[in-house]
């Protein structure tokens, strides 16, 4: 059974970084071949994409405020998948979730399996 556990959120001041991090199982040695994706829901807001990366290590950026600031990576022999968000800012608060669609590119499409999510709080 597919897994994704994310952990790594937590409370930072403005300015700060964190790394997030998404431990994916039950891929039955495919890992490598997917594409994951991080997502994000703020209270009282829709959930929305972050950041993708696809099996070829191509980061696809789905929201043009955390470009240059946000970067997604994979280590496949560890099968997960890393977010590290610096220069981070109040509006950043959010649940934020990984998830796949099981396809090789970032597709934006509808993901099949997620994560239970990782707070991130932004705040002095």
């Amino acid at each position: 059974q597919v897994q994704l556990v994310e952990s790594g959120g937590g409370l930072v001041q403005p300015g700060g970084s964190l790394r997030l991090s998404c431990a994916a199982s039950g891929f039955s040695s495919t890992f490598e071949y997917h594409a994951i994706s991080w997502f994000r829901q703020a209270p009282g807001k829709e959930r929305e994409g972050v950041l993708c990366i696809s099996k070829s290590d191509e980061s696809t950026y789905y929201l043009d405020s955390v470009k240059g600031r946000f970067t997604i990576s994979r280590d496949n022999a560890k099968e997960t998948v890393y977010l590290q968000m610096n220069s981070l800012k109040p509006e950043d608060t959010a649940v934020y979730y990984c998830a796949t669609d099981f396809l090789d590119y970032c597709s934006g499409g509808r993901q099949d399996y997620w994560g239970q999510g990782t707070q991130v709080t932004v705040s002095s």
